[in-house]
């Protein structure tokens, strides 16, 4: 099997209850963070670390998230004739290629390692990537291509991991830690929501896999885990022992929990300070807040 990565799934079938009512009419994946829709963040992560083919597994109500994703001839014509080269081709970069993008229904919310059971026919016999639109990560080497690169060393299946407070692990996957090489760690366990105090480390495990194909055999058992659902990190954790090993990946960067309300402002926040064309109004604005605030 090789070890070369083409394929990615993006789960994004969730409500979006924590953005409600935004999200009564918008999906999620399309809620502007500056003014590039989140799914586009990790449509263009996944395309900087070589992925061809994007798969992702959706519900009712996404059709706005799928519509994303066609062409516009008429708006860039109308582009092309007022002479907005830039923004003609700011738009054409969002569009994907006949045949590259896929769309499966998940029609129950099982959990993650449901919703990427459900792409199992499309991924076939070779190791895939998983992504979370909802982790938004600040990186000058995206965090997927790191991944890949770090895998063609590896292969059999690996999980990007940052540490966290110990008191905020039973919100995370937690890595039990075998052997730890630096950016890189050999797994020995691994622990879904662990209950307060018992997290075999502080190393959990964020949006960014790239798994072998066994994974999906594992999830064929349909077993549920924390919370009553199907857990993806319970599937990886059946690899440890057997012939494909699980890695932990400690990536450069900085994560973004874009699922959550303040995790969302934090990113548009940093990302507006990072474009040269924003950055000056918007660290005068929140300067002046900030004195605002301080002199109450």
């Amino acid at each position: 099997m090789s070890n070369k990565v083409t394929k990615a799934v993006f789960p994004v079938a969730g409500l979006g209850t924590r953005f409600l009512p935004a999200t009564k009419s918008v999906p999620k994946e399309i809620m502007t963070l500056v003014d590039r829709p989140l799914v586009q963040y990790a449509i263009d992560e996944a395309r900087a670390a070589g992925i061809k083919e994007f798969i992702f597994v959706t519900s009712r109500g996404k059709s706005a998230l799928e519509d994303y994703f066609d062409n516009m001839p008429y708006l860039e014509e109308e582009l092309r004739r007022k002479g907005k080269t830039e923004l003609l081709e700011t738009l054409q970069a969002t569009n994907m290629e006949s045949g590259a993008i896929a769309y499966i229904r998940q029609h129950k919310a099982l959990g993650l390692g449901h919703a990427v059971w459900c792409a199992r026919r499309l991924i076939g016999d070779e190791p895939f990537a998983v992504m979370l639109p909802d982790d938004v990560i600040a990186a000058e080497k995206p965090c997927l291509a790191q991944m890949v690169e770090a895998y063609e060393e590896t292969g059999g299946s690996m999980v990007a991991a940052m540490e966290v407070p110990y008191d905020r692990t039973s919100a995370y996957g937690v890595l039990d830690v075998q052997e730890d090489m630096g950016s890189m760690v050999s797994v020995k366990g691994m622990v879904e929501k662990p209950a307060q105090g018992t997290a075999p480390s502080n190393l959990a495990v964020i949006g960014r896999y790239i798994l072998s194909p066994s994974v999906l055999e594992n999830l064929n058992t349909m077993k549920e885990g924390a919370g009553g659902e199907i857990q993806l990190t319970d599937a990886i954790a059946q690899e440890i022992g057997g012939p494909n090993n699980v890695y932990g990946y400690r990536f450069r960067g900085q994560r973004f929990d874009c699922g959550s309300k303040a995790g969302f402002l934090q990113a548009t926040v940093a990302f507006g300070l990072a474009r040269e064309e924003l950055r000056d109004d918007l660290a005068s604005f929140l300067q002046e807040i900030m004195l605002a605030q301080a002199a109450e």
